[in-house]
């Protein structure tokens, strides 16, 4: 049985190029270049599907970015957007919320995995965010109905050795104490780092991974007015560019972790 390939992508350009390429399923979000992204609109869900209509969606549940601290207005608009995708053809939905503290915020988390039965439901990077690693996983294995974590093994890349081992650990206790919850490795994922993760990771029971394989592309604009750019904010090509998949970054992951059998 292969692995499994998601691909996060924020536009129905990359998501096409990424299907084209062989992701088997999709993070779809918005701003992807910028802060992690946020929540998507329908109406690109519904652009996506016109292109690629089977391919598996998850939608990343998130209404700003920054920390994963919410007030009481923002847990209102991630239960609204929960309620409106349940009911548009989509595979489940990502998340995280936490605590000021740095703790799992169990009780939102059971309320928007309630929200979002019978779907399946992704805790995000925000598992990174949390600051005891196996009390934040025995937080998340208390929550009924959650399906993955997406993490890094809190490190900056999940390919890092100190994140390995984190990765170990997490997929043994997945393997081992409840084996309903999927550990997807994720962030600094390409061609040249997927071969040495999945021979680590493979004997713990690894089965899916996680990538963006996107860029800054220059925008079309020819007239750019000096000084200015579109509050981006970060400067250079991206203040004017545009996020995007590279197809054959996404081509090349799927191919080495074909080489790779479950």
């Amino acid at each position: 049985m292969p692995l499994i390939l998601e691909v996060c992508v924020d536009s129905t350009e990359s998501a096409l190029a990424a299907v084209e390429a062989g992701a088997d399923r999709l993070e779809l979000c918005s701003n992807l270049g910028l802060g992690g992204g946020t929540t998507p609109s329908l109406g690109l869900l519904k652009a996506i599907r016109k292109v690629a209509p089977i391919v598996p969606i998850m939608i990343m549940i998130r209404p700003r970015t920054g920390d994963f601290v919410y007030t009481e207005a923002e847990f209102d608009v991630m239960i609204e957007d929960i309620r409106y995708f349940r009911e548009n053809d989509v595979q489940g939905v990502v998340f995280g919320v936490l605590t000021p503290e740095g703790d799992v915020d169990v009780t939102r988390t059971q309320r928007l995995v309630s929200e979002a039965l019978p779907l399946q439901v992704c805790f995000h990077r925000a598992f990174d965010m949390t600051r005891d690693t196996k009390n934040a996983w025995h937080q998340l294995s208390q929550i009924d109905g959650l399906t993955r974590i997406l993490t890094s093994g809190q490190g900056t890349t999940a390919t890092s050795a100190n994140s390995l081992d984190v990765l170990k650990d997490l997929l043994d206790l997945a393997k081992y104490q409840d084996t309903r919850i999927e550990i997807l490795p994720g962030s600094g994922i390409n061609s040249s780092t997927v071969g040495a993760l999945c021979q680590a990771l493979l004997p713990h029971g690894l089965r899916e991974v996680h990538m963006s394989g996107g860029h800054w592309t220059d925008g079309a604009s020819v007239w750019r007015r000096d000084g200015m750019g579109m509050g981006v904010g970060v400067g250079g090509a991206s203040e004017w560019g545009i996020w995007r998949t590279n197809a054959s970054a996404i081509r090349a992951v799927k191919d080495a972790i074909d080489s790779f059998k479950v």
